[in-house]
């Protein structure tokens, strides 16, 4: 296995690791996290799709389905990365170091991901 690969799969598995983490977080504590969208002003129904919409965006990215469905769901995840980012940042609770963590892993992920075959 060359290098490219390997940091193929690291990026993906500390990407999914981190949306594993959040998803589980959504989906056992929905109302302390509405609550906490609330705070940043986000809407609180956003919890359940969001949740659903990052297991999917997974689905998407290690079944290898379709190149146009990967393309969507690594966007869905830089618009989630970025907006987490940002929503940490106004809440100032030191959340912010996942989210660069995450867009570092997505970006690792993408790109190396058109370079080799997974």
């Amino acid at each position: 296995m060359n290098i490219k690969k390997i940091g193929y799969y690291l990026g993906t598995g500390i990407l999914t690791a981190i949306m594993i983490y959040s998803v589980q977080m959504y989906l056992r504590n929905p109302e302390a996290i509405a609550d906490y969208f609330e705070s940043v002003n986000y809407p609180r129904y956003l919890v359940y799709p969001l949740a659903i919409a990052k297991v999917l965006g997974l689905v998407a990215i290690w079944g290898n389905f379709s190149r146009s469905l990967k393309e969507w769901a690594y966007a869905g995840f830089f618009f989630d990365v970025t907006l987490a980012f940002t929503a940490h940042m106004v809440a100032k609770d030191g959340g912010e170091l996942f989210s660069i963590i995450a867009f570092l892993a997505l970006m690792i992920s993408y790109f190396l991901g058109k370079t080799v075959r997974p």
